[in-house]
């Protein structure tokens, strides 16, 4: 117990007062569950200090200190529905004098840093941080830069207000600081909870500033306005003044309710703009909070509905390199299995060789692993506390892991590749985009189908899947008739495809859906573009000298060459476009696509303009028509259209325009 102790009064002076924790939030949840757990089991062992009786850490001396005259407290967490029904059930023993039932209201946790408000005569006066929950830290000026906060109250305001709320920094800006950072060869900051509160504690107002921090208000402190009742009540009522308060509270009748909307925002966390990592629930009804009461750290009113955890920790056992389709080495952590983000990991992105010489990992670290929603797990970096004495770094390998060729990195480029069209590493990958729909649309020929075929010896390149031994194929276990003339079916079906699946599926770099399209279009057949020259072909508007060498240099190679006849042998077909031409409603416009929209892929999208006679560039200049913005768009993109005044678009906006050809204006705010 005193070592658990002396564990969490280190892990809090980390994240309270140097705002960079060495583990997860979940790993620092178990340590505090295993601590309580042992008190609960011997109170005679239980000092007056513990940790499980504090709240925060102490201020730092850096700020002048706060008193809070309402003490700052924590929440207990709820990590199933049965917790959340053990509160109800508390709470149920602690009003059975009250007949009325109990309701609720629900608001999103934040993972930011909690803040103390003062305002007087309308003006913010103070703002502090939680510190130990009795003694803050005085960040006013800090605060006073966040632009979502009111500067003065309306006339309705009281004399003396103070309230509490939650400072974040949105996700967006955070990725736009982090790339700022690693352009700038700096390590990449953690997460966007530890870059606000280091935001936050800046000497320097300007730099806070910057960071362009944001505030959820979510507890009035004092006054309690005449005939307010519930504490819903109380945030509309701050809405009123101008005060940032969020819009997905809500407010339920039954526990059954709550879960249930818990469990909504578990699978949509990363629908919002911000990071959450629970739901907070509040008896609603704020007449009955004196009577249910408070323990020493948290209020016995109030619990915090945790979500599973999307960082863990983990041995990492070793770093490899795999090569997928595009020639693109990437190295990857063999990791100890570990539950995180709602599946056992075992592997991990590594991303490139910069972003483990910045993270510093080592085979034998304590790593920190983040799997978040469908997001590919990757490596966040080391617990360095429990580095293993000896650990040396990890280099990067000349040679291709597939072919033994050299690994090449280009200048200015972040990934190193294999430049071997037929590496046998590559061709695993490459047999599945082949199939993909994206390309041939072969059904049935899935990773595990194309491993299977690989090891067994019945398939070793894109041709081959016109060459399968089906005979052999029927005797496999799983595999019987049906299946087998289903799988036989598919491929004899992609014989026909247009001849741009085709050159996409040929997986040449640099050219995609939409330049497979240019390029099938203006040749009208396979041989036409094998004999054109690599000047000819950069002469098709959106084509480009890149594309051009890359396409004459494969389509070149003899071994490309014998590829493509045995798919002629095959009976695919070379012939140019199936489909007439769309009109060319886009012509002389160019067109930026930014975020991911629904009823478009990235390809299908820069596809539908250049199939108009449009451009779609990469990037946002004087010369851009309009920009669509989907799902998570590109900050930059978006901040050099607004500066540029270029018309800005939604998806119903950019379906419009491909009708038209006319730039939908932009609906009032």
């Amino acid at each position: 117990m005193a070592e658990l102790r002396a564990l969490i009064d280190y892990h809090n002076v980390l994240y309270h007062q140097q705002d960079s924790p060495e583990i997860p939030d979940a790993e620092y949840d178990l340590l505090v569950r295993q601590l309580q757990a042992l008190e609960a089991d011997h109170p005679e062992l239980v000092v007056a200090d513990s940790p499980t009786r504090r709240v925060g850490a102490p201020a730092l001396p850096t700020f002048a200190p706060v008193q809070h005259r309402v003490p700052m407290m924590s929440l207990d967490n709820a990590m199933s529905v049965d917790e959340l029904r053990a509160w109800g059930e508390r709470l149920s023993r602690l009003t059975s004098q009250d007949d009325a039932p109990v309701s609720f209201v629900c608001e999103l946790k934040i993972d930011g840093l909690a803040m103390s408000l003062r305002y007087e005569r309308g003006r913010l006066v103070q703002a502090a941080t939680r510190g130990d929950g009795r003694t803050g830290e005085d960040v006013t000026a800090n605060v006073a830069t966040i632009a979502a906060l009111p500067e003065r109250l309306g006339a309705g305001a009281p004399a003396t207000l103070e309230l509490r709320g939650e400072i974040y920094l949105p996700t967006a800006t955070f990725e736009a600081l982090n790339e700022a950072q690693v352009a700038a060869g700096l390590p990449a900051y953690k997460n966007p909870r530890n870059t606000a509160a280091g935001s936050l504690r800046q000497k320097d107002p300007a730099i806070t500033a910057s960071r362009q921090l944001q505030m959820w208000c979510y507890q009035l402190v004092e006054p309690l306005p005449d005939g307010m009742q519930r504490h819903s009540e109380t945030l509309a009522w701050l809405g009123e003044l101008g005060f940032p308060v969020n819009p997905e509270t809500a407010t339920f009748d039954t526990l059954d309710e709550v879960y249930a909307h818990c469990q909504y925002w578990e699978a949509h966390r990363h629908d919002l703009p911000y990071e959450i990592d629970g739901v907070v629930v509040k008896v609603d009804e704020l007449g009955r909070r004196a009577d249910i009461g408070v323990t020493s750290k948290a209020p016995r009113w109030a619990i915090a509905f945790k979500f599973p955890p999307e960082e863990r920790t983990t041995r990492l056992l070793a770093i490899e390199v795999s090569v997928g389709r595009t020639g693109r080495a990437t190295p990857f952590a063999l990791l100890e299995p570990v539950f995180v983000g709602g599946s056992t990991v075992g592997v991990a992105t590594l991303h490139n060789q910069d972003q483990v010489r910045l993270k510093d990992v080592r085979p034998g670290d304590l790593v920190i692993v983040r799997k978040a929603g469908d997001v590919i797990p990757e490596v966040v970096g080391p617990v360095l506390s429990e580095r293993p004495p000896g650990a040396t770094a990890w280099e990067f390998p000349c040679a291709c892991p597939g072919c033994g060729q050299p690994l090449v990195r280009e200048e200015g480029a972040s990934d190193h590749r294999c430049v071997n069209d037929f590496c046998p590493a590559r061709q695993a990958a490459w047999i599945e985009f082949f199939a993909s729909r994206a390309a041939m649309d072969i059904e049935g020929f899935g990773e595990q189908r194309v491993r299977q075929f690989r090891d067994l010896g019945l398939l070793a390149d894109v041709a081959g899947i016109y060459e399968l031994d089906y005979e052999r194929i029927g005797a496999l276990d799983g595999f019987g008739e049906t299946s087998v003339r289903n799988l036989a079916a598919a491929v004899d079906a992609s014989r026909s495809r247009p001849l741009a699946n085709l050159l996409v599926g040929l997986n040449i770099r640099h050219l995609g859906g939409a330049g497979a399209q240019l390029l099938a279009r203006r040749f009208g057949h396979l041989d036409r573009i094998i004999a054109a020259t690599a000047e000819e072909m950069a002469e098709v508007d959106g084509i480009g000298p890149v594309i051009a060498a890359s396409v004459s240099a494969f389509l070149a190679d003899p071994r490309s060459r014998a590829l493509i006849e045995r798919l002629r042998a095959a009976g695919v077909n070379f012939e140019g476009p199936a489909a007439p031409a769309a009109p060319q409603v886009l012509e002389g416009m160019s067109i930026v696509v930014t975020g991911s929209l629904d009823g478009f892929s990235r390809d299908g999208a820069t596809e539908a303009i250049t199939s108009r006679g449009g451009k779609s560039p990469g990037s946002v200049s004087k010369k851009t028509t309009a920009v669509v913005v989907g799902r998570e768009p590109g900050v930059s993109k978006l901040a050099k259209a607004e500066e540029l005044g270029v018309p800005i678009l939604d998806e119903a906006a950019f379906v419009e325009l491909l009708a038209t050809g006319v730039v939908p204006t932009p609906a009032a705010p």
